[in-house]
Order: structure tokens, then sequence, then C-alpha cells
């Protein structure tokens, strides 16, 4: 157990890393955040800022000697810098959970052998391996870069062989999976979190809305889904954690098609689909990933409400922000960005429905 008045490092200093400073410090910890920007939105609230490029050896030893454990806020901080603070500190979630959610194959492959459905797939490692895929999986289908993707990026849709140029050259030729397009019904997320003695709380299953292939919404707990799916799901997600020895949140999405629960990614840290637990739940999924990665009892995820709805503000719509905080019952979580471009998330607003 990691007591109060540690110093906890934080790999990441964007919005992610800023609700976990948060979270931390309402525990009675200190956060250092170690970044290549010279700011970002954790910033604000982390008692240390360092500067440094992830391949920095000896700047990344600097950072372990002076805190007590590391954790990171995103999956596309480079394994080997994660490797490499291991040997120096405590390091959670594992650096295979990183390396297993960075390569879209592996990831497929690592579920499949647990028993888990995901969508039908072919790794693409150059342009002839696309035609073979596509002979395979046929169309539509969707083409994915195995590395470095996230809302949305890294992405081509291919409706006919026709497109298969065109999509290869919008990944920029990268090693690649082709997917099947699945006719799901909706697209869900289940959030653990778990200790390192195996410990393991579940939230609510998550409905989630995309939109340009960005989070929009995010209603718990998900409706419209026959239980046995959500079950399931739940379960997948428990082994996933458990095969991985897993300390900290993970979060998986899944797609609903009738039958099963289609696995379409998991993200080894604390994720969009959980923002509505600040309020929407006993303990978030911030605290209780601080909770976990330093041994603490992890806190009750059930929820505080009838329902909880949480909204992503995406580029402009950061301009209503006067109206929602006029608004009764509207929880607004500002990101302190500066420029609100287009696709970025610029802040969130929660929304809890009271139980009657």
């Amino acid at each position: 157990m990691v007591p109060p008045g540690a110093t906890i490092g934080i790999l990441g200093g964007g919005q992610l890393g800023r609700m976990l400073a948060i979270a931390a410090a309402r525990l009675g910890y200190r956060t250092h955040i170690y970044a290549p920007e010279e700011s970002g939105p954790a910033a604000d609230v982390c008692a240390c800022w360092v500067r440094g490029d992830y391949d920095d050896a000896d700047r990344v030893a600097e950072f372990a000697r002076a805190v007590s454990l590391v954790t990171f806020e995103f999956e596309n901080v480079p394994l080997a810098a994660v490797e490499r603070l291991a040997g120096l500190a405590a390091v959670h979630p594992p650096a295979r959970a990183l390396a297993v959610s960075q390569d879209r194959a592996d990831e497929k492959r690592f579920v499949e052998s647990l028993g888990g459905a995901v969508a039908p797939w072919r790794p693409v490692d150059g342009r002839p391996g696309l035609d073979t895929a596509l002979a395979a999986i046929c169309t539509p289908a969707i083409l994915k870069t195995r590395r470095f993707g996230y809302d949305g990026k890294g992405q081509a849709r291919i409706d006919t062989a026709a497109d298969a140029d065109a999509a290869w050259a919008a990944i920029g030729g990268a090693p690649a999976v082709l997917e099947g397009m699945v006719a799901f019904d909706a697209e869900f997320s289940v959030i653990v979190a778990r200790r390192a003695d195996g410990m393991l709380v579940t939230y609510p299953p998550t409905r989630n809305e995309h939109r340009g292939g960005i989070l929009h919404r995010s209603v718990a707990p998900a409706t419209g889904i026959p239980a046995r799916l959500l079950e399931a799901a739940a379960a997948l997600t428990a082994r996933i954690a458990d095969a991985l020895d897993y300390v900290g949140v993970l979060a998986v999405e899944f797609f609903a098609d009738g039958e099963d629960p289609i696995l379409n990614e998991m993200a080894p840290r604390v994720h969009n689909s959980g923002h509505w637990t600040i309020e929407g739940a006993a303990t978030s999924q911030f605290e209780n990933h601080i909770r976990a990665i330093c041994g603490l009892p992890l806190g009750p995820t059930s929820l505080t409400g009838r329902s909880a709805e949480m909204l992503n503000l995406i580029g402009d719509d950061i301009d209503a922000w006067p109206r929602l905080l006029a608004e009764p019952g509207a929880h607004l979580h500002h990101y302190g960005k500066h420029d609100a471009r287009p696709g970025r998330k610029m802040a969130h607003v929660t929304r809890v429905t009271v139980a009657r």
C-alpha cells in the first residue's frame, strides 16, 4: 500500500492526466507529470511538470527517482519508456497491457485466446496483402493501422475493391488490419478497476454514441441491450484484466450484434466513456484508478441516481459553457485548452437523473 503523501508520476499531461491528478489530490497524493510538451491540461493541477522526451533515458530515470510509482494517461506512450521505468519504479498498469493494446493484431489474438469474439479480420503487411485480406473478408470493410489510431484516426473505409488503393494511401501504407463491418445494434463499454491482489470492481455498462469516429455521448446504465450481452462483456473484461495481471482502470469497448458482444478495442487507462462516473457513480473511475495503483480499498461503483449522461464538448461546442453553467443539474468539466480546433475534446458535461 502506498500511503497518502506519496508522489504519483503520470506519463502524459492531457485531460485524463488532469482528472487523475485532481482525484489523487483528493486522496492526499501529489502528482508529477512527464510529457514532451511544455504544458497541457494537467499543468494547472499537478505539483510538478517535467518536460522530456520519452526516449530520453537519463530524463526518464531522473523522473522515476522523484516519484513513488508511475502510471500513464494514454496508450500511445512508447513501450520502451514504460519498460525502462518498470526497472526503476512500480508501474501500473503493467507494460504487457500496454504492449497488447498498442497493436490491433496482437489485441485481437489475445482476446480470441480468452474466448472473446472480435470482428472478422486479417493482418495486412503490404499492398498485395490488402488484396488477399479483401478476398477473405469481403466488403464493406475498415482498414485500420495496427498502431497509433484513436478517435477515428488511422482508418479508411473500403466499400468495394476499387477503394483499396485510396484506403492504403489514406493510412500511409502502414502495417494494418482489415476488419469486416459489424452490423451492430449498439455500442457500449465496460470499465473495471483491479488491484494487484485481484480485487476487481465493475462499473455499470455504458451505452455510447459516436460521431465522426469521436465519442459524442455516453449513458449509464446501458439500456436497450440484452442483459446476457452485458453480462458476457463484463465477464470477458474481467478475464482480460486477470490474464494481464492488470492494476488500475481498464476500459473495453464492444458492439452489441444480437448474438455476442463483439470486442472493438481495449484501453489500458481511464476512458472517455467513464467520465460520467465523477458525478454519476459512488466512486469515479479516476479515484478508483488511484486507489488501485496505490493498493487502497476500491470504492463502490453504484450509480448515484437512476441514470447518468456524459456529453463531450468538441471544438466550438465549448462556446456553450455559459449556458451550461446556468443549467441546473449540469456539471461542466472544462479542460483548460486554449484552441477550440475541430475534433478536439475541450470539455464534457454530466447530467445525473436522480432516482425517484
